[in-house]
């Protein structure tokens, strides 16, 4: 157990992925100076932190760089004891980081297009692609408790967040629509679960707040049409 450790975490209020990394340090029970940073004005840290992305979160333990939200939470798993994120299993600690790969690789990029992208055929198409991916995700997992892998907040939980939460409220701010709990039943039903978990409510930026950011962001696109 890592006692006695400098550890800050490089962030952007509202970011889904700096929540990943606030929610395992949380769960973990470990204490850390959170420093905000800017989009428009990326401090010399960050820079230096993470000059291949130069993007949040980065996770400052002992002045030593860790990028990635994912591999965040891998490292304050493996790093600090307490409550387990990632399952002993090594074939569930496996599913989950199948999983994991498949929302970072396959379910998100299609979001992004369909909420961001200024041409309407693209946005278009990557809504279906998102839907597609989604379909898979709610017919294959399997959850094997009150949580993806028990009874406490995991690894897959943690990524599947954004799903959750975020995909939401994007797709209200951006006008169109991939995801339900009605639509995909074993999702919603889980993402409640997720969603009710009290650690999980205290990483979870306010809703409003982060409709008005996505619609102003959603905005600015059309206006540059």
């Amino acid at each position: 157990m890592a006692t006695n450790q400098q550890v800050k975490l490089l962030g952007f209020a509202g970011s889904a992925f700096v929540a990943r990394a606030e929610l395992a340090l949380k769960l973990k029970g470990v204490q850390y100076e959170y420093i905000q940073e800017s989009l428009t004005n990326k401090s010399d840290l960050l820079l230096k932190s993470n000059p291949v992305h130069k993007k949040v979160p980065v996770l400052l333990h002992n002045n030593k760089p860790i990028c990635e939200s994912l591999v965040i939470v891998e490292y304050v798993d493996e790093t600090w004891t307490g409550h387990p994120i990632l399952p002993s299993n090594p074939y569930h600690r496996a599913l989950s980081r199948f999983w994991s790969r498949f929302i970072e690789d396959q379910v998100m990029p299609p979001v992004f297009k369909a909420a961001w992208n200024p041409n309407k055929q693209e946005r278009e198409k990557g809504a279906e692609e998102a839907r597609e991916a989604l379909k898979i995700l709610d017919k294959e997992l399997k959850v094997n408790g009150k949580f993806f892998n028990g009874d406490s907040v995991g690894f897959l939980d943690i990524a599947a967040l954004i799903i959750f939460y975020w995909v939401p409220i994007i797709q209200e701010a951006s006008e169109f629509n991939v995801y339900s709990g009605d639509k995909y039943p074993k999702l919603g039903k889980w993402g409640q679960v997720v969603l009710n978990d009290p650690v999980v409510k205290g990483v979870l930026p306010p809703r409003d707040v982060l409709l008005s950011f996505y619609k102003a962001q959603f905005q600015s696109i059309v206006n540059s049409k």
